[in-house]
């Protein structure tokens, strides 16, 4: 006779799962406990063509991360005690010179409202005053002499130049240096002072959240570029400030158009203040390099890079223009993007103690699961409300469940599971979104939330009330009672009118799209009544 203790292995495959349940008969309120063995893909049914989420490993590089702003140690606090003095000389040379450099752009903005066509040349000759005093602002900061390696094309041969940026030193200088248009935020035209300056350079502006904004900056960015009588047209690929040691993803703004591109690359070489913008305020910024005696600024032009043919896409042309900027600067290109900066903001508002383990290298996500970065600060919104540990950032399943209006059962553990990819029984911000908008992803999931609807009775009347609601998804969510049920349909129902129509469902399920599990067939529970074991199969 075989022995039975001796086996170590399920006899059940994978997708069924033994619940053993101890209850109290004579109790008017029975207690339960449930050993959960391996449970299958809750979202299989949406066309998974592969077994478990995989979620990467979180990166340990923070490009945006200044480490030398503050003022350590006792050389740093003498000399910046003794530079006070100088400190003030330079803010009134900057004062003065922005002053300058203001009324003279006032000059030759004079009574010109035409953005289509080149500034007259008796304009641009005014600007000179302008550029000028910018050279002045670099020197009252501290960049007494700037060292350059190589030279700038001819406007004919690049039209377009790109940068690596990593403080506000660069704009400055490039304006001084090559007077080019560059590509802006809409933002920054309401900046005092500034804002007229850079109207000066005949801005492109764009919205980086407008997908039709960026079009148009791209056709306008290929116009100038075939125009020579526009200035050359600058543009910072990486669409925010680094802190220099590291490369993010480019966008492709430069790259369409597909006219030869000379890269500039900068750094700023130091000891004791790191001059890169990150994280830090610009007053603190400003101030440190004020009571410096020098601060160092290098500036290298490299070799023109030309389309290899007509059939060269963007993407590719790309790849070999950050290329070459990294290997020049000697360092690695990351996934990172501005939407990182908008996660970090957005964990450091929350009172986060690491809000840099919530950037997920934002330009690979929308690359994998096209998730623009306000979906994702919206996924990280809800993660937060989950109530994550300051310290690790990490979700417990009660914290999980209470956001989903989910009450503990065996789907809710199966959704959760599902995320858990390490099964340690917590999750990171990362998982979440991966999983969020890997099940959006699906080919099945937009037609699985229409089924969803219609099957919920909204196909015959345009909308769905709760008792509707409640018997559509009673047979995945067994044993919950009217109040749970309630709540969860308050989750759909925002105006709280009692009725969801289907544009509000779906929006939801786009806001929460692990709740898709709840409308889409399951494994069926069979119970054996009297001996305590439930089996889901």
């Amino acid at each position: 006779m075989a022995d039975h203790t001796a086996l170590t292995s399920p006899l059940l495959p994978s997708d069924h799962l033994i619940l053993t349940v101890d209850s109290d008969s004579s109790s008017a309120s029975s207690t339960a406990t449930a050993t959960v063995s391996p449970i299958s893909n809750p979202f299989a049914t949406l066309g998974f063509s592969g077994g478990e989420l995989t979620v990467p490993p979180g990166i340990t590089v923070d490009p945006f991360q200044n480490n030398k702003a503050g003022i350590n140690g006792v050389y740093e606090w003498v000399k910046t005690i003794v530079c006070i003095p100088l400190a003030l000389v330079r803010l009134v040379i900057f004062g003065l010179c922005l002053a300058i450099g203001y009324v003279a752009t006032k000059l030759a903005l004079y009574r010109w409202r035409d953005k289509e066509n080149p500034m007259p040349r008796w304009r641009s000759g005014i600007m000179w005053v302008t550029r000028i005093a910018a050279r002045f602002i670099l020197f009252s900061f501290g960049y007494h002499w700037i060292k350059r390696k190589g030279k700038p094309a001819p406007r004919e041969v690049a039209p377009i130049i790109v940068s690596n940026h990593v403080s506000y030193i660069e704009p400055i200088f490039y304006f001084y240096e090559l007077f080019a248009t560059i590509v802006a935020s809409e933002s920054h035209d309401s900046i005092p002072f500034v804002g007229t300056i850079i109207r000066a350079m005949q801005v492109i502006y764009v919205n980086r959240f407008s997908p039709s904004s960026r079009k148009q900056a791209v056709r306008e960015i290929k116009r100038r570029a075939s125009c020579d009588r526009f200035p050359r047209v600058l543009l910072f690929p990486e669409g925010t400030t680094t802190n220099g040691r590291n490369l993010i993803s480019f966008q492709l703004g430069a790259f369409i158009p597909g006219y030869p591109i000379q890269p500039i690359i900068v750094r700023y070489p130091h000891v004791h203040f790191d001059q890169s913008w990150g994280n830090v305020s610009l007053g603190q910024l400003m101030f440190r390099m004020f009571t410096q005696f020098h601060n160092f600024f290098e500036v290298e032009y490299l070799p023109v890079i030309s389309p290899l043919d007509d059939k060269e896409t963007a993407v590719h042309f790309r790849k070999r223009t950050s290329h070459a900027i990294a290997t020049a600067l000697n360092t690695v290109q990351t996934g990172h993007s501005y939407g990182d900066i908008m996660l970090h903001m957005r964990a450091q508002e929350a009172k986060q103690e690491n809000p840099s383990g919530f950037m997920v290298e934002m330009a690979k996500v929308e690359s994998l699961f096209h998730i623009s970065s306000l979906e994702a600060v919206d996924f990280l919104d809800k993660f937060l409300a989950m109530n994550p540990d300051p310290s690790s950032g990490h979700v417990q399943y009660r914290g999980f469940l209470s956001v989903l209006r989910l009450r503990a059962c065996p789907l809710a553990e199966k959704i959760f599971a599902f995320i858990d990819v390490e099964k340690c029984g917590k999750i990171t911000f990362k998982q979440f979104l991966y999983g969020s908008a890997h099940v959006m992803k699906q080919p099945g999931f937009c037609q699985a939330c229409e089924i969803a609807f219609a099957e919920c009775g909204g196909a015959v009347k345009g909308y769905i009330v709760e008792e509707e609601f409640r018997d559509s998804i009673q047979s995945a969510l067994l044993s919950w009672n009217e109040d749970e049920v309630h709540r969860l349909f308050l989750l759909f129902d925002e105006d709280k009118d009692e009725k969801v129509y289907k544009e509000d469902f779906l929006s939801c399920l786009r806001r929460n799209p692990l709740l898709i599990a709840l409308f889409t067939p399951q494994p069926e529970l069979k119970e054996s009544c009297g001996n305590g074991v439930l089996e889901i199969v």
